[in-house]
């Protein structure tokens, strides 16, 4: 390599060497033979393959790529029948497909306020709505999770278009938004509602349809995301509302214009979720009994409440954390820690994901293996 050429990158050394100090350094790892108490596989249509067993020979004559964006090439008939029946499903207007929950929220967040609006979103809503609001025009100002007190004062305080963005089902703590006083203040304070049900579609009401559904406020919503990578087992997200806003995002989401569209074969497994998800009434309430399970155990660390099938144990410090998790993966589990920065130091955890293929004994040997550790 010629003189004056060599890379220099003690600058990105530095900030790993940061993280390791701190105890906080990622690195990928496979999940292989343990007992899955990590994944997002919430019903087990991954793990059981119930997408594929519901295929037919047209799925194996599918594209890979769409060759382009949806304005330009990427556009075709079965990505808009798809979108047609997740509306349908979800009672709105409209619905617009991006390639995935972070795309949705970047997209969406980004371009739905302007300068002078203010977007106030929950302290602890997930990093792809804050990256969005971060790129918008608009101030962004959080509120105490789930403090409708604290949210009141902050929209009383908003300033030009107002927006409230919130979890249904959030992603690290495992409980519920309280919808029904925060679409009271949005009605209150004219302000827009915005809901992620990233984590509770599959999963909550009769057919999965999501919290805001199940609840009769989704009327209520300004928009209303669903991801697909969690309980209905496949890939993407989609945005319903109605048809202004999927005009709206077709001309202003960065993340949906600037991109090659989701292929053929993604938006065949999506219809075939919705066709599936529906119908796992028992897997339901499998998951229901397995949060009673866990939710009664008598264990010697601090617990989150949470009827959702993300279930935390507060184990302080990455370090600590971190050795939690490597006892209980040597005894066979899949567990794995959250650490400091992803949530707030002091509040690191286990984030113990309960599946419907989970069985009662195996979650009854994984407390047992938590009870015998001490804080």
């Amino acid at each position: 390599m010629p003189k004056g050429l060599a890379l220099k990158e003690d600058f990105l050394s530095a900030r790993i060497n940061e993280r390791i100090d701190q105890d906080s350094f990622r690195e990928l790892k496979l999940s292989t033979g343990k007992i899955d108490f990590c994944s997002n596989d919430y019903l087990g249509i991954v793990k059981n393959r119930l997408l594929e067993k519901n295929s037919d020979k047209d799925a194996f004559t599918l594209a890979h790529g769409s060759t382009g964006s949806r304005l330009l090439t990427g556009n075709y008939g079965l990505i808009e029948r798809t979108e047609d029946k997740i509306a349908k499903f979800h009672d709105a207007e409209a619905a617009l497909i991006f390639n995935s929950g972070y795309d949705a929220n970047l997209g969406i967040m980004s371009a739905i306020a302007g300068r002078g609006d203010t977007i106030i979103y929950d302290q602890l809503s997930h990093a792809s709505i804050r990256d969005g609001i971060r790129l918008s025009l608009a101030s962004g100002i959080s509120f105490l999770h789930n403090d409708c007190k604290d949210l009141e004062k902050k929209l009383q305080a908003a300033q030009g278009n107002k927006f409230v963005v919130t979890e249904t089902i959030f992603s690290m703590d495992g409980d519920y938004s309280p919808l029904n006083e925060i679409v009271g203040l949005c009605k209150k304070y004219d302000a827009h509602l915005i809901v992620d049900e990233a984590h509770a579609i599959g999963v909550i009401g009769k057919s999965g349809e999501g919290l805001s559904q199940m609840m009769n406020l989704h009327k209520d919503c300004l928009a209303r995301i669903y991801t697909y990578g969690k309980g209905p087992g496949c890939h993407g997200a989609a945005i319903t509302g109605s048809r202004t806003l999927r005009k709206f995002l077709i001309n202003f989401a960065r993340s949906f214009i600037f991109t090659t569209a989701m292929p053929p074969l993604g938006a065949w497994a999506i219809q075939k979720a919705y066709d599936t998800f529906p119908q796992m009434d028992e897997e339901r309430k499998k998951l229901e009994e397995l949060v009673g399970v866990f939710s009664n155990a008598n264990i010697p660390f601090t617990k989150l409440n949470s009827e959702s099938p993300i279930q935390v144990v507060i184990i302080p410090g990455n370090s600590e954390a971190r050795f939690a998790a490597s006892v209980i993966q040597d005894k066979g589990f899949d567990v794995r820690a959250i650490l400091y920065p992803t949530v707030p130091k002091g509040l690191e955890r286990l984030r113990i994901v309960l599946h419907a293929f989970n069985t009662v004994e195996d979650l009854g040997r994984l407390i047992d293996v938590i009870s015998f550790m001490r804080p």
